[in-house]
């Protein structure tokens, strides 16, 4: 998710390849939130007694893995490029066929690694230290995957999924605001990305010392990107972007709190303290970084307008009112309606926005002569 070429005029046919790789995301995305609901005890579309199992793989590398993958495919402009999405998609799908949960595993797993070799040519062509830090996010992504085909919990894998995330979109951040971040920040950048790395490492490990060390390196980046990133000052302009500033700023909310909570109760392996961490971290800080990126991103990956409209805020402020209801209602007061409410919230707030989004993308395309100029990104 970073600043790729600016679109230019392609025909639907060159089209067509980018949005049938979108598909398996989508799909990922929704069976992820359907095994979501089967996890909160609510009534779920479609019941089997895999989904709830992959969910999470589902959600981070099946969906939000293929769309970054996909971006940096397009971002590397080379037709080679596209299998590394296309692995991931097709690794999501077969989690969710009647064949053996190893094939899927499988193919996440050389999807994740086809990922980190596309910053090969891009490393390459840029030695640029926010391509270095989404290269080792992705590492931490490859890391995950290779243990979860070699049968690790999936509860111990949170914090490499939490770093492959985290580290990707902190590259991104570096990327889209280099100039206000001044000159250090990219070596500080790096130099915290090891700091993740190390302790993510050491919660497999050690994890008595582990999981707060990663709770103290994931606060340090968190509190380092709040006060260098230009959303403290872009959130008071108008229309888009205020919606990505107040996106981002909510997100790295988010992001402290499971920092805080890895920090202060250590592992959190199961209970309240697993929600808080994995939901912070996947839902309020993940989430609302794509909800943030979605109007530059998605026009650079489909070469189609996404224009910004008002009614996005509908699904961004009941994403973050949801979350605190379901955190700190369901899991910090146990209050077992509310998380259940709450969590149903949330999914509503993802279909929502993507269903919103992909209304706005059409109705763009079809009366060009009504879509503003793209304003600065965030």
């Amino acid at each position: 998710m970073t600043n790729a070429a600016p679109p230019r005029p392609v025909s639907a046919r060159a089209r067509t390849p980018r949005g049938v790789l979108l598909l398996p995301a989508g799909l990922a995305m929704l069976a992820g939130l359907d095994a979501a609901l089967l996890l909160l005890g609510v009534p779920a579309p479609v019941t089997t007694d895999r989904l709830p199992d992959v969910h999470g793989m589902l959600m981070a590398l099946g969906f939000v893995g293929t769309l970054v993958c996909l971006e940096r495919s397009v971002a590397l402009g080379r037709s080679l490029g596209y299998l590394a999405p296309a692995l991931l998609g097709v690794g999501a799908l077969l989690l969710l066929a009647p064949v053996p949960l190893a094939v899927g595993r499988t193919g996440l797993l050389l999807g994740m690694l086809a990922m980190t070799l596309l910053y090969v040519p891009l490393w390459r062509r840029q030695r640029d230290d926010a391509v270095l830090v989404q290269a080792l996010g992705a590492v931490l992504g490859a890391g995950a995957a290779a243990m979860w085909l070699g049968g690790t919990q999936t509860a111990l894998l949170i914090p490499w999924l939490t770093g492959f995330l985290v580290l990707t979109i902190a590259g991104e951040r570096l990327e889209l605001a280099r100039l206000a971040m001044g000159p250090k920040a990219g070596p500080t950048l790096v130099l915290l990305t090891v700091a993740v790395m190390a302790s993510t490492v050491g919660s497999l490990l050690w994890p008595e010392v582990g999981y707060p060390l990663l709770g103290l390196a994931l606060a340090a980046l968190t509190g380092w990107l709040v006060a260098h990133d230009v959303a403290w000052r872009t959130v008071r302009r108008p229309g888009l972007t205020r919606f990505m500033a107040a996106s981002m700023l909510a997100g790295y909310f988010w992001l402290l709190v499971a920092a805080s909570t890895w920090l202060l109760h250590g592992s959190a392996l199961s209970g309240a303290p697993y929600d808080v961490v994995i939901h912070a971290t996947f839902l309020g800080f993940t989430i609302s970084m794509i909800m943030a990126h979605a109007p530059v991103i998605l026009p650079a990956v489909l070469r189609r307008p996404l224009p910004y409209r008002t009614v996005l805020w509908g699904p961004l402020v009941l994403l973050h009112a949801s979350l605190a209801l379901r955190l700190w209602l369901g899991d910090a007061l146990e209050v077992h309606l509310a998380w259940q409410i709450g969590g149903a919230a949330n999914v509503l707030a993802l279909l929502s926005f993507f269903a919103l989004a992909a209304w706005s993308v059409v109705t763009g395309a079809r009366r060009p002569s009504t879509v503003p100029v793209k304003e600065k990104a965030a």
